[in-house]
């Protein structure tokens, strides 16, 4: 009998958001879950991640592939795994092509056209990703694109498929109409919970997001997140992002995460001018 997955939080507890405009754009306005970026969550892969699909610990959420946002995502990606070496990569195929496949579920697009890219995924060989390197494998398991970003000296955002490097933070985008006859553009940055998947998102074995486990670090999601949040909003909209995460923790107003320790143990670090 499989043991049971870490246990979870309910999907549904009293979060803290804030809302402020771009300082770099007064055309963009941002809403940010700060229950969530204050939160101690950290990725646990292979230190205590008990996977999306039972009896897959070592898969992390690695076990369907990744699907593409769009052709720039895919683009980006094949430039990334030109780089790989054998060091990096276990399960490469011959020739380092046919890494892709489409998925059997037609994908539409908002226009009701169906989107190619949207339909492509990394492959899944042997019950996982193409590009996870398995237990036991010389050059270290987990993502090989991951991998090859470190040993490069790159951020990982730059060679993985934009859903592995952006989980587990769910941006989403919408041009709102205002009363007074503007419009702007809103980006509302939350936690990508099981929710977020859809319907099947329930029907995962683990997902990391509300269980205690993954809830250790010693510094808030805002902070050990800062690259992809910055690439998300941009460098003005992160710094203010950060710069009101820090006032509303030193005044105590965050509604704490009910997966992360009380009192919560994280700090955020002061940056100096300039810094």
């Amino acid at each position: 009998m499989p043991d049971a997955p870490p246990p979870e939080v309910p999907l549904d507890f009293s979060r803290e958001w804030v809302e402020f405009p771009d300082p770099a754009d007064p055309e963009h306005l941002v809403r940010a879950d700060l229950t969530w970026l204050a939160s101690a969550w950290t990725c646990v892969f292979g230190r205590g991640c008990a996977g999306v699909v039972e009896g897959r610990p070592d898969d992390g959420c690695c076990s369907h592939g990744a699907f593409f946002t769009d052709s720039d995502d895919l683009h980006r990606v094949t430039a990334a795994v030109a780089d790989l070496t054998d060091g990096d990569w276990q399960l490469a195929p011959s020739g380092r092509g046919a890494w892709t496949e489409e998925d059997t579920a037609d994908d539409e697009s908002p226009d009701g056209t169906t989107d190619d890219v949207r339909s492509l995924r990394t492959r899944v060989v042997d019950g996982a990703c193409v590009f996870l390197n398995r237990p036991g494998f010389p050059g270290g398991s987990g993502c090989a694109l991951h991998r090859m970003a470190l040993r490069t000296g790159l951020h990982p955002l730059t060679t993985k498929p934009d859903v592995c490097w952006q989980l587990p933070v769910r941006r989403e985008q919408e041009h709102v109409d205002r009363p007074d006859g503007t419009r702007v553009l809103v980006s509302t940055i939350g936690e990508f919970d099981r929710r977020g998947w859809g319907p099947g998102g329930h029907d995962l074995h683990w997902w990391c997001t509300g269980s205690p486990t993954a809830h250790v670090a010693p510094e808030p999601l805002v902070d050990t997140y800062a690259a992809e949040l910055t690439a998300l909003l941009g460098d003005g909209a992160y710094a203010e992002l950060r710069r009101l995460t820090e006032l509303r923790l030193d005044q105590g107003l965050v509604a704490p995460h009910p997966a992360s320790p009380r009192p919560v143990p994280v700090e955020l670090h002061r940056r100096r001018p300039g810094g």
